[in-house]
Parts: C-alpha cells; sequence; structure tokens
C-alpha cells in the first residue's frame, strides 16, 4: 500500500493527474466515471470549460480506477489536444503520430515545435524526434490564418522529422532540475511595430459628429460628484484649523448603455456567450508571465489555463500580446487582435510554454515596454500583467549590491513608470503567486506605475484573480480624470488633501488643489478627504470649496469638465447636539487603518515584529470608538477584519516572510488605490475583505467560478456586463 500510495502522489505531484468530466465521444457508459491524466493543453482548453459537463462523480483524492501515466481513452486518440478538433484519416488533414504514440494535428505541433517546446504536450515524454515545418507555413501577413480543421495536407510543406540531441548525462548533475533547452527558436524584429492593425478608429469619428447634444448629456452622467462636510452646522464663532469635507466620486456605467445606444446595440444583436462584445473601450493588454524552473509543473498548467480564460473573454478590437521571461524574456507573438484566428494563435502559444531557467522580471518588463513604445497604433486603454512567483535573481540578487533595501523601482522602464516626463503611464497589476516570491519587489512596480498588487495564497485561485483583474480593465469608462478642489470663502486656506496613492499637490497660494485619478472603471467609487480652515464668522453660513473634474470620455475621446454645487455649512450659536458624518468618519477610518497597516510593516521590515503587532492592535482600538464601528458599518466591520488577520499573519518570522508581507501589501495597494486586489481569501463571496470590487468585476469572477466548477447555471452566467444592475451601496 505504501508503495502504490507513493506512485500516486508522485503522479499527482509530477504529472497533474485529475479526473476529466465526460464527453459526447466517450464510449463508456453514462454511469461509469472517466478518469484521465489532465495535461497542460486540456487545462488550456475552453473544451474542458463546457459548463454542459457533468462534473465527476468520484473525488481526486480516490485512486480507484485512476490512470497515473498514461490517458487511452479513444477520446484522446480521435482529438488533437492542442486545438481540440477531430482528427480523421483521409479527410486531408496531416497527422502527426509521435513516438510516445499521441497524435496531433501536424501544423498544431510543428507550432508547438516552433515555440520550443520539445516535450509531448499530453503526456510530457520528453522526444527525441520532432516535427519541423518549412517557412512557408508561416501566415502572409494581413491574411488571417485558416482554422487547423481546413489546413490542406501538404506533403511538400513537411519537412523531415529531425532527431533531437540528448543531453549528455552529467554525474554532477541536480536530479531535481530540468534540462534547460532554449524556450523560443523563432527569432524576434528588432522594432516591435508589428502590431496588428485596429478597425474601430472610424466608429469614434463616426460617434463624434452625431448626436452631440446626447452625448454631451451621457458623458456628464459618467460621473457623479457628492461632497459630505464633518458637520453640517458649527458655530459661528469658533474657528476650525482642520474641518474636513469628503469629497466622492463615482463614475457610472451610463458612458457603456449610451454607446451601446448610439451602436445601436440590444441584447437581441449582442453575442450572449461574450462579456467582451458589451460596448466599451478597447484595450491593448501585455502580460508578462513568469516561466521559471519553479513554475514547472501544477503552476505552469494553472497559469495557462488562467490565461485561456483571458484570452477567451477579451473582445475582437481587444489586443493581446504575451511575454514569457526566465533567464531571458522573450515576446510569444505580438499585439494581435482577439478574434478567432488570433484567440486560436494565442492559445497555441501559451499552451506551448515549458519551464525552465531563472527569474529575470527585469528584462521581461523592458520587453514589455518596447511593445507598448513601439506599436503603430493604440487602444484607449493600455494595461500590463505581470506574474511571477520567485526572486529576481539577475537584476536584484543578482546585481553584486549589498543594500539592505534595494531600489525596486529601476526596475521599472520609465516609458511605462512616466519618469520620461511623457505624461503618459500604463499600469502594471502585478501578481505574486505562491509563497516565494518578492512581494516587496511587486508591490513597487505596481506602486509606481499606477497598478495594483495582489497576493495569489492559493494556487487555485489564480484565474479568478485574473478574471477580477480583467472585469474591471474591460469596462473602462472614465479616462485621465483630474480632481480640482478651490476654496470659494476669500478667507479659507486648504491644509491638506488625503488621496492614498494618488498624486497631489496645493497650488502656493493655498486656495486650489489638484488630484490625478486617471482611469476608472464603470462604477468605482473614489473617496478623498480635504482639510480647509474655517474662520469664525457673523453670518449665517460659511461658503468652503467647490469641486471640478475634468476627465477623457473613452468612447469619444472627447474631454468632458463636470463641476459640483459649493459645498456650505450653517452657521449658528444655537447647534445643539454635534452630529459626525457618517460619509466622514467611515474614509477616516480607511485611511488610519491604511496608514497602521504600512507602518506594522515597516516596523516588521526592521524586524519589530511585537511592534508591528502592536501598531495594528491600536489601530483596532481606535476604530472600535467611531461613529461608524458604533454604527456597524460595513467597511469598518471589513478593516478590522483584515487588521485581525493581518495580526496573526505576524505571529512569527517565519509566518510573515511565507505570507504575512504579501498580504500586507496587497491589503495596503487595495485601500491606498481603493481598488479591488485578490489577497487571501478576498475573491470569496463569503469574506469581508472585497472592498472596491465593481459589478462588472464580480460578474467576470461568477463567469470564471461557473467555468472551474462545470456549473450548468453557467450559461445563464454569460450575459452582457452592461445588463448588470448594481445594487448601490450603503452609505
Amino acid at each position: 500500500m505504501g508503495s502504490k500510495w507513493k506512485k500516486a502522489k508522485v503522479a499527482l505531484g509530477l504529472n497533474l493527474c485529475m479526473f476529466v468530466p465526460r464527453t459526447l465521444d466517450d464510449d463508456s457508459p453514462p454511469h461509469t466515471v472517466v478518469s484521465e491524466r489532465l495535461s497542460d493543453a486540456t487545462l488550456l482548453s475552453p473544451a474542458n470549460w463546457s459548463t454542459s459537463s457533468s462534473r465527476p462523480t468520484t473525488p481526486v483524492s480516490s485512486f480507484h480506477g485512476l490512470k497515473l501515466s498514461k490517458s487511452s481513452s479513444k477520446s484522446s486518440k480521435q482529438t488533437c489536444s492542442i486545438c481540440l478538433t477531430k482528427m480523421k484519416q483521409g479527410s486531408g488533414h496531416a497527422i502527426f503520430t509521435a513516438e510516445c504514440s499521441h497524435s496531433f494535428h501536424f501544423q498544431c505541433i510543428a507550432s508547438n515545435v516552433k515555440h520550443g517546446n520539445q516535450i509531448c504536450p499530453v503526456c510530457r515524454a520528453k522526444w527525441k524526434e520532432i516535427p519541423l515545418s518549412g517557412p512557408s507555413l508561416d501566415p502572409i501577413q494581413g491574411r488571417v490564418s485558416p482554422s487547423p480543421v481546413n489546413w490542406p495536407q501538404n506533403d511538400a510543406l513537411m519537412a523531415v522529422v529531425h532527431r533531437v540531441p540528448l543531453p549528455l548525462p552529467h554525474p554532477h548533475r541536480d536530479l531535481n532540475r530540468r534540462h534547460v533547452v532554449p524556450l523560443y527558436q523563432a527569432s524576434e524584429p528588432g522594432i516591435f511595430d508589428d502590431d496588428e492593425s485596429l478597425n474601430h478608429q472610424h466608429a469614434f469619428s463616426e460617434r463624434s459628429t452625431c448626436n452631440k447634444s446626447t452625448e454631451d448629456t451621457d458623458a456628464a452622467r459618467a460621473m457623479e460628484i457628492k461632497t459630505f462636510p464633518e458637520v453640517s452646522a458649527a458655530p459661528g464663532s469658533k474657528t476650525y484649523s482642520n474641518f474636513t469635507v469628503l469629497v466622492h466620486l463615482k463614475a457610472t456605467a451610463a458612458a457603456a448603455a449610451a454607446a451601446a445606444k448610439r451602436q445601436n446595440l440590444s441584447r437581441n444583436q449582442t453575442n450572449l456567450a461574450q462579456i467582451s462584445q458589451t460596448p466599451r473601450a478597447p484595450v491593448d493588454l501585455v502580460t508578462v508571465l513568469d516561466v521559471s524552473g519553479s513554475m514547472a509543473g501544477t503552476k505552469l498548467a494553472l497559469l495557462k489555463r488562467a490565461m485561456g480564460f483571458v484570452i477567451q473573454n477579451l473582445g475582437s478590437n481587444d489586443r493581446l500580446s504575451v511575454i514569457a521571461f526566465s533567464s531571458t524574456a522573450r515576446r510569444l507573438f505580438p499585439l494581435c487582435r482577439m478574434t478567432d484566428s488570433g484567440r486560436q494563435k494565442a492559445l497555441q502559444a501559451v499552451n506551448s510554454l515549458v519551464a525552465n531557467g531563472g527569474t529575470n522580471i527585469a528584462e521581461g518588463l523592458r520587453k514589455c515596454a518596447k511593445i507598448m513604445e513601439d506599436r503603430k497604433e493604440k487602444n484607449p486603454v493600455a494595461s500590463i500583467i505581470l506574474l511571477s512567483d520567485g526572486q529576481d535573481n539577475y537584476t536584484v540578487n543578482g546585481s553584486g549590491t549589498s543594500q539592505p533595501q534595494p531600489n525596486y523601482q529601476f526596475l521599472l522602464p520609465t516609458s511605462i513608470s512616466g519618469g520620461d516626463n511623457s505624461g503618459f503611464q500604463i499600469p502594471v497589476h502585478a501578481f505574486g503567486f505562491g509563497a516565494d516570491h518578492d512581494a516587496s519587489l511587486m508591490h513597487s512596480i505596481s506602486e509606481t506605475s499606477g497598478g495594483t498588487f495582489s497576493f495569489i495564497e492559493t494556487e487555485a485561485v489564480l484565474q479568478d484573480a485574473f478574471a477580477q483583474c480583467i472585469g474591471g480593465l474591460l469596462s473602462v469608462v472614465v479616462q485621465e480624470l483630474q480632481v480640482g478642489i478651490e476654496c470659494t470663502h476669500p478667507n479659507l486656506n486648504l491644509v491638506s488633501l488625503k488621496a492614498g496613492s494618488y498624486p497631489s499637490h496645493l497650488m502656493a497660494d493655498g486656495c486650489k488643489g489638484l488630484i490625478d485619478v486617471g482611469d476608472l472603471y464603470a462604477d468605482e467609487e473614489r473617496d478623498f478627504l480635504v482639510s480647509v480652515n474655517v474662520p469664525a464668522t457673523s453670518g449665517n453660513e460659511t461658503s468652503l470649496i467647490k469641486v471640478k473634474c475634468v476627465y477623457k470620455d473613452p468612447f469619444t475621446q472627447e474631454t468632458t469638465t463636470l463641476e459640483s454645487e459649493e459645498v456650505k455649512i450653517e452657521r449658528t450659536e444655537n447647534v445643539g447636539q454635534v452630529v459626525m458624518s457618517l460619509e466622514v468618519d467611515r474614509q477616516r477610518s480607511r485611511l488610519q487603518a491604511a496608514e497602521a497597516m504600512a507602518q506594522a510593516c515597516s516596523a516588521a521590515e526592521q524586524g519589530d515584529l511585537s511592534g508591528a503587532v502592536l501598531i495594528l492592535e491600536n489601530c483596532r482600538k481606535m476604530l472600535s470608538e467611531t461613529v461608524s464601528a458604533k454604527s456597524h458599518d460595513r467597511l469598518c466591520v471589513a478593516l478590522d477584519a483584515e487588521l485581525k488577520e493581518m495580526q496573526e499573519r505576524m505571529a512569527s518570522r517565519h509566518v510573515y516572510e511565507a505570507s504575512g508581507r504579501a498580504y500586507i501589501l496587497s491589503g495596503l495597494s487595495s485601500h491606498s488605490w481603493q481598488r479591488a486586489t485578490a489577497r487571501g481569501d478576498s475573491t470569496d463571496r463569503s469574506s469581508l475583505v472585497q472592498a472596491y470590487q465593481t459589478p462588472s468585476m464580480a460578474e467576470m469572477l461568477t463567469r470564471s467560478q461557473a467555468m472551474l466548477l462545470g456549473s450548468p447555471s453557467g450559461q445563464r452566467l454569460l450575459q452582457p456586463l452592461v445588463s448588470y444592475r448594481p445594487q448601490p451601496s450603503p452609505r
């Protein structure tokens, strides 16, 4: 029994044995559980996310009938594991049968080999002979690549199968390390100006010249401004040196609805199976993926599945490029529109990834920056997703420096961070994968670029974390938002602007201030605290400030200005009992919690874990005495639960290094940017830590979870985001 259990564990750990739902092609009886090894290729395949498939009825831990090393089902022999289409002899499709007896379309496997993958996508066996194709197989520029099922068999285009030289055995070779082979064989151009052309610019120009009055009204409704003074009335004889006004902003989903109306789209005309068909600003997305040796096995398979989800949910006007990095970095394919042929190309490239080598994050980011710099055309929205599970052992740890606090910001090219004075910044949303990643590095990169940092503690939630992120990226309704604050009383001065990580500054005269916010997702909210000094007065009221928002509409590319009414408070000696605004108190609590997180993290980095825990404890006590806590405000309850979790993750140096640092930094990133991040169980519907999650994020997350669980209700959940009607947040 011990020997069998050992073999089972080895098989589960190295070969990723899992149960696969039955397909219609299987000849096994309907009540028989068909089990087979789930390879990287099948994990990536959208066919295995089918919500109509029955779920496995036997737990993975049960080994009855489990095939540890072979996949001998009839469907696997009849279906190409790369493109998941039928393979039939004599139907004009070239079929390649490997020495391990697994068969594929010749064009599919030749594409795999072209990207440097010399192992079987199904059983991971190392091949001694590989199929190579001639250069004429590459698609002609400007034409859509045909689907594999339509590829004709042409023996003249096939090259002789080449034998791969096996590495010579070395007496001192580490048996646990895989033999490192070049990741990709295809050469890259010197300039990445080969991005696929956009096809929707004419739509922008048409929309900007018609229905002008309607567009202006719709654009104005894309933003809401509300203001809340800390008290509505104050004694006229009293002066305030630090009176607080809350500025609350919300980007509504009206812009997307207006775009749908302008494009004459309706629910019946929209493909209900694609969120990406909802009218919205198209995206240029570059994913920078760690494929170092530590990603081998389950991690890489889960990454491929998560990337498959991203690819399937991008729209035909969105463009994607993928950078894979280990010791070096390579671009898998240029910025490519996610049409049917574009998705197929992206899926094949991602499926060809193999894990080996070290971790060179800086090189991956440099390659990514080059793609963004050299592109000929630009979609309205641009963003970067960075994932790594390890430490950069080339630029940071391999640079020979002995600084106790490395300067991580130099890892980020200035063209991305905006440090080249161009004013152009592309947010990098960083994902730390597992317990061994460099959380300080990833958080610094995201913070410098205006992105968020997420901590993927449980490997299986990677797809959910990606889903939440792209749910936001695919719903941008406001761009380049700037918030201006101006005093409306001649004797009033601004004291401070509390805006978290958003850049803010006060003018020299002290009467005006500015906050650079940038992009907002649909239904996303932002809260800023403005402090002013309020003089005594003999009048009945005092006018304080006025708020002005200037932003760009991503649909029309037009600049819109929206102003609020003046914020005023009553001035009378008969005020009575002063009641603090719940809205102001709630945001004060959030900022105090974020400040405590930063202080605790700093103390922990200096080795004072007990001091860090005490900082968080004092913050919890202070929050418990606030008006919002006594009112059982949901945000305040969530903050207390989060601070308590952070204390527990500082129980020892080992616990802090393994998860505490990453958990705190991801929470700090979320609160300072007021944007949802993944950390711990934050993507779980039962979790309290769900602050800032928008309806678009929740919808995409639901889609991901339905696919992972194989829920029969999945088809009903695949509906456009424009049909979602969010519930107003409690205030």
